[in-house]
């Protein structure tokens, strides 16, 4: 599983010209699964790590201005959106190949229960895109602050 993490002061995703999520200030998070992750995934203790991380990142700033608040912390918004690009391999030639990543079956559950364990720990709104859709991403990326997450560093 990998996660790239964005902090927003606002975000949304669109499907077409409707908008199917939407958050003010936390964090965006693009959410990909790998061939490796199993059903077995959720649950596990690399599952509710990742997900702990998510939520426990001390990267908003305090009032001196460092990165010394989390999300729980400032009770802020949560978007998921699901990402099957994250595992593409770009070894060869120009055209990416997506054999890393986890069969969209499978993914697509995996992120439902992303989703449904995310909005039991995470403080404020979570929103999510649709899985498998051709969705836009509007968002104001706060700082720049983008952080990476890998369920195999874990």
């Amino acid at each position: 599983m990998r996660l790239v993490i964005q902090r927003v002061t606002e975000a949304a995703v669109l499907v077409g010209n409707a908008v199917v999520g939407e958050i003010e200030t936390g964090l965006l998070a693009l959410v990909g699964f790998g061939s490796t992750d199993t059903g077995a995934l959720p649950g596990s203790p690399v599952w509710r790590k990742t997900l702990d991380k998510l939520v426990g990142l001390r990267i908003f700033p305090d009032d001196q201005g460092r990165f010394n608040r989390s999300l729980v912390a400032i009770s802020g918004d949560l978007l998921l959106v699901s990402q099957f690009t994250l595992y593409a391999d770009c070894r060869k030639g120009c055209r990416p190949s997506f054999t890393g990543a986890c069969p969209p079956d499978l993914a697509a559950g995996l992120f439902d229960r992303f989703v449904a364990d995310a909005r039991a720990c995470a403080p404020g709104r979570v929103a999510c895109g649709e899985f498998g859709a051709d969705m836009r991403l509007r968002f104001t990326n706060w700082g720049p602050v983008t952080i990476t997450l890998d369920s195999d560093q874990f």
